[in-house]
């Protein structure tokens, strides 16, 4: 049980009304230990074995009041901001306290959030950061947290303007457009792209995403093209926030966001995340990339982890075609209203 909530009626909540063939992926006893666990699994978990939405929601609303994500919120400074910085500290500053919230899925339009988002954009008009991973962040920040913000067109257009010529992204563009795209930057602003997209944003981005996402495709999502081996060997382990690092199952998880076919060439980082599944049907904690200030605190202890094993789950889901699924740390397609 977390912070009061009875683990066994949501299970039955969600279970009563999950729709048939949503457990090809997550047998009973694994759902019902997620479902025993923090909000931000618990919501997910209700999503893959394909409960309402107005369950998912309810439970993704306790994300604010309970667990992690209430944890977060509490160590908000009274200015708005996190951990002596706009941007640094990594990983306590208020940019990446906001991407742990957002991976988490805090609802949009959170009070809280909204307030550290513009101390976020307060820093970046002021310093005019030419940096393409530092743009996507802000773009993708502003679109899911729910911000009414026209002025992120601007952001947009720059991210458009700065995709190479295999398709991806580099932080080096600016200096030297021959470069080859970064797996790191590349997949932030394909995140971006998307959360803009997906909240009603003005500029036409889906020619950039299908590039982008073509380029990974390229590299059979992460192995080089020159030689087929890994690129980066880190990501074959995954973190519980990857921070602004590239990993497979970050990859997957925005194929998966974007509904993206189920290409042959993913085959292989499908087998990486399977390979990481243990024989009781649960993936490990893997450790947080290190920082002079490091996290906030840790998710989980060392052994089996909810929260690798939703997120793993989910990627398989998706491939397996059992239906589309949305994670919600990307907004679903907007309405009328324009939020971005």
């Amino acid at each position: 049980m977390v912070a009061g909530i009875d683990a066994d009626d949501v299970a039955e909540r969600c279970r009563t009304h999950a729709g048939r063939g949503t457990m090809a992926v997550v047998d009973d006893a694994t759902a019902a230990w997620l479902l025993d666990g923090d909000p931000a699994v618990r919501w997910r978990t209700c999503e893959l074995i394909g409960a309402p939405a107005a369950e998912v929601a309810r439970e993704r609303d306790r994300v604010a009041t309970d667990g992690w994500g209430a944890r977060l919120l509490g160590l908000q400074d009274p200015d708005g901001g996190w951990g002596e910085g706009a941007y640094s500290p990594k990983w306590t500053s208020t940019t990446y306290t906001l991407l742990h919230l957002m991976w988490l899925g805090l609802p949009a339009e959170n009070p809280a959030a909204l307030r550290g988002l513009e101390q976020v954009w307060g820093w970046w008009s002021r310093r005019r950061v030419p940096e393409t991973c530092i743009t996507a962040i802000l773009v993708r920040l502003t679109c899911t947290l729910g911000v009414t913000a026209p002025r992120v067109d601007d952001l947009v257009a720059d991210l458009l303007s700065q995709q190479q010529h295999d398709g991806g992204w580099n932080c080096a563009t600016r200096t030297d457009r021959a470069k080859h795209s970064s797996f790191h930057t590349s997949i932030q602003a394909l995140e971006a792209l998307l959360a803009y997209e997906r909240s009603g944003g003005g500029l036409a981005t889906s020619s950039a995403q299908q590039r982008g996402r073509q380029f990974f495709l390229d590299h059979r999502l992460y192995r080089s093209h020159r030689t087929g081996q890994v690129a980066i060997p880190a990501s074959t382990r995954f973190p519980a926030f990857p921070e602004w690092h590239f990993d497979v199952l970050r990859g997957l998880e925005h194929l998966a966001d974007a509904d993206a076919d189920r290409d042959e060439r993913l085959t292989d980082a499908i087998t990486v995340v399977r390979g990481g599944r243990r024989r009781d049907g649960r993936w490990v904690t893997y450790a947080a990339y290190p920082a002079s200030r490091g996290q906030w605190f840790e998710l989980e202890p060392r052994g089996p982890s909810r929260w690798t094993t939703v997120r793993a789950l989910r990627v398989l889901r998706w491939w397996e075609g059992v239906s589309a699924v949305h994670t919600g740390t990307t907004p679903p397609p907007a309405d009328d209203r324009r939020r971005c």
